[in-house]
């Protein structure tokens, strides 16, 4: 059932054009230059950029997993993944939606159909 930190790495970085870099001395996934993804190891999370009409879809859905970062950053979509209640295609699906957000609208059309199969 629980993710780990090495597969949010992994998942994110099988993503076109996804690169590693570091956000505030957390591991982050970018996209075009964008962050799409911050992984929060110590605290077994990994926070997505989604829009506010999709984190509300996976509040509903799964309120155990997701959670909305606290304060502004979360009323403009910013959610939490809960590693540890956070089943692998939970993880893929949020990652992927999250790079389809952040990501230049061109790459996203040429890459229609993605799918992250590990």
């Amino acid at each position: 059932m629980a993710c780990l930190p090495e597969d949010v790495r992994a998942l994110a970085l099988m993503l076109p054009e996804a690169l590693e870099g570091a956000h505030q001395g957390h591991p982050d996934f970018r996209v075009g230059g964008r962050i799409f993804a911050t992984l929060w190891t110590d605290e077994a999370r990994v926070v997505v950029r989604l829009t506010p009409e999709v984190q509300s879809h996976l509040l509903d859905a799964e309120p155990d997993a997701f959670e909305a970062v606290p304060g502004a950053w979360g009323a403009r979509g910013w959610t939490s993944l809960d590693l540890d209640m956070a089943e692998e295609e939970t993880l893929r699906d949020a990652l992927l939606t999250a790079w389809r957000i952040v990501a230049p609208p061109g790459l996203v059309a040429r890459y229609e159909g993605l799918a992250l199969d590990p």
